[in-house]
């Protein structure tokens, strides 16, 4: 049934985009800042999340990105190329993902303000935290674009399951903003800016790999490397750090991991 539904959601987007698959990209990458708009739309309603909703909802998309950055993005390139460009790849995404956020002042929800010191005090709270989630959004808009050029299909999957762990995300990265704006449209606004800073990534990938096909297979282990980063340096300890609802949050990372293996394995 579900691999039905991708075959012919390939197809219709196809005819949408005249056999286009930057359009195709550029529909990907609209869904999942919609995403993580509607997300944040939900932070709004802040006072009725229940307790341990924003730990849930890390760690759901946690597991999505841990199982994509194999299945969709690393697997699928050694597959066609071997080991030694996804490896590459691998580490260069290592190394970019840990350079922004060397170099990119943002603050997390637990650990707190990450980056340079001397911008701590510059910055307002909202935009350190903007830059966190857009961090966060760079691999995961990577990977969408990076496997629609590879695999129509594949990028398709991919997408619908980050658009999927979106939605939370959007609401987490909103959330903070509310609890002190209760009256404002602010926390909409941060959800929809950290959702076009994804599409722009998601297109950006497609394009780039479109006009150097050649280094796709490096491409495929750049942002599996960039997603694994993220989630292991950004989003683990984060849902962990409280050392609260840890039963919740481990769930949550089998709830994830568990949806996007299904959404991978509709393919065959």
């Amino acid at each position: 049934m579900l691999e039905g539904f991708i075959e012919n959601l390939a197809s219709y987007l196809l005819n949408l985009s005249g056999g286009s698959l930057i359009w195709v990209s550029f529909y990907a990458g609209l869904f999942v800042a919609l995403m993580t708009s509607l997300g944040a739309m939900v932070a709004i309603f802040a006072k009725k999340i229940p307790e341990g909703g924003v730990d849930f909802s890390l760690s759901f998309a946690a597991g999505v990105m841990i199982v994509a950055s194999f299945t969709s993005l690393i697997l699928p390139g050694i597959e066609s190329a071997g080991f030694l460009p996804v490896g590459v790849g691998i580490a260069l995404g290592v190394l970019l993902i840990y350079a922004v956020d060397r170099l990119l002042p943002h603050e997390h929800l637990v650990r707190g303000y990450e980056g340079p010191k001397g911008m701590k005090e510059k910055l307002r709270k909202v935009w350190l935290l903007i830059f966190a989630m857009i961090i966060h959004n760079l691999p995961e808009g990577l990977a969408v674009g990076t496997s629609l050029i590879y695999n129509l299909e594949v990028g398709l999957v991919t997408a619908i399951a980050i658009g999927i762990q979106d939605f939370p995300e959007g609401t987490v990265v909103s959330l903070p903003l509310a609890v002190i704006q209760k009256k404002s449209l602010g926390p909409v606004l941060v959800g929809i800016l950290s959702g076009l800073a994804e599409m722009v990534m998601v297109v950006i990938g497609a394009l780039f790999f479109t006009a150097f096909s050649s280094v796709l297979p490096y491409g495929l282990g750049l942002a599996g490397g960039a997603m694994l980063y993220v989630t292991i340096k950004e989003m683990i300890p984060e849902i962990y750090g409280e050392e609260k609802n840890q039963t919740l949050v481990t769930l949550g990372f089998f709830a994830g991991f568990y949806v996007m293996l299904l959404l991978d394995s509709s393919l065959g």
